[in-house]
């Protein structure tokens, strides 16, 4: 490790700039995750525009930071309203609210607080310590293991998509279909352009992120507003005794370090996503537990079982991000458009080619986690009382944000088409439980994917023989066809009927 860029990324992540745009993201990402259906990846998909006149280290840690934000953000809601600002929070209210209506809100969003900001922090030392070493191995890839690797995410992914599975294929197909369109990066000739110049570079990834994730939301949450959530909030009483205390403290550590540990392996695979991190960590506390009937009925185990692997999921899905240019989530997956934004490459090459730059993200990152402690704890009454602002005033604003996203883009009126109508695709995908992961990270993969097969068979001129030398692709492609034989394993015998069922026509 170059100590002397350690200490240059050490230096630049505590001027003022940097403080000044951390602190904007975590504050924002606060205030969005307290909102109920506003999630990190609609906020950060929004804030990407905004990045536009950063530096590229004050644009990538404003977008962590909003992401770390809003994930602490969002038990905010999910404890005072039994409303959570995403699903990842939906297992701290399990024991968030019951808490908070037993005359214990601010104990309730303390306990939160501390789990997300520990759980986030032990989270990117992980990430620090493996992700270099992982992107020093991966520099040694060629294309034939990216193309093996991405082709086994593409199936992993798809795998984990939850729901039906051949919605979840269906979705990485539509994904794959729409990544394909633009110059043909082998013959240089338009594919599916329809002769629209805007398409040559392929469709625009700000249009798809906004469109499918925050437009959409926005359009599922305007369906909601019959919805009266008010009676459902906690009143902030001044109770003496409502607060953490060390015994709390002591007793809720050792979950902690379990949901870290759970969240940080959650992260670190391709397609599983926060909520997955935050339920297994909650069951695992829960079978743990001497008294597990407790659960469900304020248990403060519950609350620092689900925040602390919610919030190590977020530094742990960048260690495929940074190791191998393949997001971990959707929320990695939006940072790489960020990335393409200031013309930095993701991925292995970032460590050769921009080391300071991958070390000034780490220090922003624990940076960023600092910040979430100082607004959480003493901003705890202010963020308490955005909860109580109506979503008929806050859907409009987040339209705005996303018109006024694409505009900047530069894409005109031919930019507000193709957002309104992945808006529209996005919102039939919702409604319809089509996995909306699996199409963004197949969309985004696919471009890659294509080039290095590409190059495969180009330098192999066909023979396949050539991978006997290369044990990595070979292990990679005998992963993929192992888990296409289990996908299609689990798909008979989910269509299979049951014994004694009447068969069907």
């Amino acid at each position: 490790m170059d100590f002397s860029a350690v200490g240059a990324a050490i230096g630049e992540a505590l001027t003022v700039a940097s403080i000044i745009g951390i602190g904007g993201g975590v504050l924002l990402g606060y205030i969005v995750g307290v909102i109920p259906g506003l999630s990190r990846s609609v906020a950060i998909s929004i804030a990407i525009p905004m990045t536009f006149y950063m530096t590229p280290y004050i644009a990538i840690s404003f977008l962590i930071g909003l992401s770390k934000g809003t994930a602490a953000g969002s038990a905010v809601s999910a404890i005072l309203l039994n409303a959570p600002g995403e699903a990842s929070s939906a297992a701290t209210s399990l024991d968030g609210y019951p808490m908070a209506k037993q005359g214990k809100p601010r104990t309730a969003l303390q306990i939160g607080l501390i789990a997300s900001v520990l759980g986030d922090i032990l989270a990117t030392i992980i990430l620090i310590f493996v992700a270099i070493p992982f992107a020093r191995v991966a520099l040694l890839f060629g294309p034939y293991e990216m193309a093996a690797i991405l082709a086994f995410a593409l199936v992993f992914i798809a795998g984990l998509s939850g729901g039906s599975l051949f919605k979840g294929l269906a979705a990485g197909g539509l994904g794959i279909f729409l990544g394909t369109i633009g110059l043909d990066n082998q013959t240089g000739l338009p594919r599916m352009t329809f002769g629209y110049a805007e398409l040559m570079d392929g469709m625009p990834l700000i249009a798809v992120a906004i469109g499918t994730l925050a437009l959409s939301e926005m359009f599922i949450q305007s369906e909601k507003l019959r919805l009266e959530r008010a009676s459902m909030a906690v009143d902030m009483k001044n109770a003496a005794d409502d607060h953490i205390t060390w015994p709390i403290f002591k007793r809720i550590m050792p979950t902690i370090l379990r949901g870290t540990g759970v969240g940080t392996f959650v992260g670190a695979l391709p397609g599983l996503g926060p909520s997955v991190g935050s339920f297994m960590s909650y069951g695992m506390a829960q079978r743990a537990a001497r008294n597990p009937e407790a659960f469900g009925k304020g248990e403060p185990k519950g609350i620092a079982a689900s925040e602390s692997a919610d919030n190590a999921v977020i530094p742990a899905a960048l260690i495929p991000l940074f190791g191998l240019g393949i997001p971990g989530n959707v929320s990695a997956a939006l940072l790489i458009g960020a990335f393409a934004i200031h013309g930095i490459t993701v991925g292995p090459l970032l460590l050769r080619d921009s080391p300071e730059l991958l070390y000034s993200i780490f220090a922003g990152m624990i940076l960023a986690s600092i910040i979430m402690l100082a607004l959480g704890w003493f901003g705890l009454m202010v963020f308490a009382q955005i909860t109580r602002v109506p979503p008929h005033v806050v859907i409009p604003i987040v339209i705005f944000f996303c018109l006024a996203g694409m505009v900047l883009q530069g894409y005109g009126t031919f930019g507000l088409i193709i957002l309104m109508a992945f808006a529209l695709l996005g919102y039939l995908m919702k409604k319809f439980d089509y996995s909306f992961v699996t199409f963004l990270v197949a969309f985004i993969i696919t471009p890659m994917l294509e080039l290095n097969l590409r190059q495969s068979i180009i330098l192999s001129r066909g023979n396949w023989s050539i991978l006997l030398d290369r044990p990595i692709a070979v292990f990679f492609i005998a992963c993929t066809l192992i888990a296409l034989i289990m996908l299609a394993w689990r798909t008979l015998k989910i269509g299979k009927p049951a014994a004694g069922a009447p068969a069907t026509d």
